[in-house]
């Protein structure tokens, strides 16, 4: 199985020869953001698949964001480029976790956690996260524990 940063070099290969700009973009943007992140590092490190996958995510997040002040702005119509980039970019993420399987994780980390109301959704977020790390949106996993805990 290859890595994240394979699949993206060998994509972007592809990507040329078939002479798709806006996919050849996306995949060059991902990649620089990959490089930004192992300068920021010490020297000789690399970028690992985890930080990888973050970084990815935040990319998606700041699509989304734009997305939503494009609404705003009444610029609904370069939403279009965006969910494009959005969809390119989840190819390289791990399989989503369904809300069911969230669920059951939710759950049984409020049990572990021993959480008891809404005070506690740190912990139980905290509990969660590593076991759905790229699986799993933030915002998803915080509406299920504060439904869990009756927030």
């Amino acid at each position: 199985m290859s890595t994240i940063q394979e699949r993206l070099q060998t994509d972007m290969i592809a990507a040329m020869k078939a002479k798709e700009a806006e996919k050849l973009s996306t995949i060059r943007m991902l990649k620089t953001a990959i490089m930004e992140a192992k300068t920021a590092k010490p020297k000789d490190s690399s970028v690992s698949e985890d930080e990888t996958i973050e970084i990815l995510q935040r990319y998606i997040k700041k699509r989304r964001e734009t997305m939503e002040t494009n609404l705003k702005v009444g610029r609904a119509d370069l939403n279009a480029a965006e969910e494009f980039e959005i969809a390119v970019v989840q190819g390289y993420l791990p399989e989503p976790i369904s809300e069911a399987e969230l669920e059951v994780i939710v759950k049984a980390a409020v049990a572990s956690t021993g959480a008891a109301g809404p005070k506690d959704m740190g912990k139980v977020i905290g509990a969660v996260m590593p076991q759905v790390k790229g699986r799993a949106e933030g915002n998803v996993v915080s509406r299920l524990v504060k439904a869990a805990l009756g927030g």
